[in-house]
């Protein structure tokens, strides 16, 4: 064989369209390939709970800067002492009025961590994975959650998202129930399939987005049936005003029914309880 076949056989050898399909990333990552790409993402997640026997979940939603008490002090701290190094600086004082409301939030941290605790003691029992929390695998409450399960001994999922600014999984997950998306539509869709109920503490457009997402869907009926529990009135209430919707008859009165409220784990794990019978 001449030296230029042997070069050129060597050309074929290391061509990108001589691999295998499925070990070829740029082929892989094409826009062409989109829809396969949201079809595995649909299926990885769908084999790995039937083969783990999750039957069903509780999903909490909330913030990622709602930190516990110790962070948001911490947090406090530093932006005071930055505030005292330039006093008349006007974002400076910003941040220390942000980081003040960040502390007084600190409760929810603590409450979704205590949630997810009260509902994986009850319901994972005798090898069981009924009502397994499952958030979007980040920090803040998501974290908060994910770490009650943890240390009550239980599983818990995280549905993490790719985004420019990397965004890593909080480390309370249980390891083979992370995973990781890059189309918001496939991981909205897992979050609710199995969903028994939905738990939303206080948090910001993301947590909004995935609130009306549901809500949408309960309303034209396109999901099960399941609570939708808004964790937190009064910060709600200045949020979102449901009544002027409806008083609006932008939607119907009986689309209020859609959400009720919690003020306590045991309060939001007692409406799931109730309106799924459960003993």
């Amino acid at each position: 064989m001449s030296d230029k076949v042997e070069q050129n056989l060597q050309e074929i050898m290391r061509s990108s369209t001589y691999r295998l399909a499925i070990e070829d990333p740029h082929f892989l990552k094409s826009p062409e390939l989109r829809s396969v790409r949201v079809q595995l993402e649909l299926l990885k997640p769908e084999l790995v709970f039937s083969e783990l026997g999750i039957n069903s979940t509780v999903v909490a939603f909330g913030g990622t800067q709602i930190v516990d008490e110790a962070e948001a002090t911490r947090k406090l701290a530093n932006a005071k002492s930055a505030l005292k190094r330039s006093p008349e600086n006007t974002g400076l004082k910003r941040a220390v009025e942000r980081s003040e409301r960040i502390l007084a939030k600190s409760k929810y941290y603590e409450a979704a961590r205590e949630f997810a605790g009260l509902v994986s003691v009850a319901r994972q029992t005798n090898g069981a994975c009924d009502y397994v929390i499952v958030t979007g695998g980040g920090p803040g409450i998501m974290e908060a959650a994910n770490r009650g399960a943890f240390e009550a001994n239980s599983k818990s999922i995280g549905l993490n998202i790719s985004l420019p600014a990397e965004q890593r999984p909080n480390p309370f997950i249980t390891p083979e129930l992370c995973f990781q998306f890059q189309y918001f539509a496939m991981r909205k869709l897992h979050f609710l399939m199995r969903a028994k109920a939905l738990v939303v503490f206080p948090g910001g457009f993301g947590t909004l987005d995935e609130l009306f997402d549901a809500l949408t869907l309960r309303q034209t009926h396109r999901m099960q049936s399941i609570p939708i529990i808004l964790f937190g009135r009064d910060y709600w209430s200045t949020v979102i005003n449901f009544e002027f919707l409806a008083d609006e008859g932008v939607i119907a009165d009986e689309h209020l029914e859609l959400v009720q409220y919690a003020e306590t784990p045991e309060e939001a794990w007692q409406v799931i309880c109730d309106y799924h019978g459960l003993n």
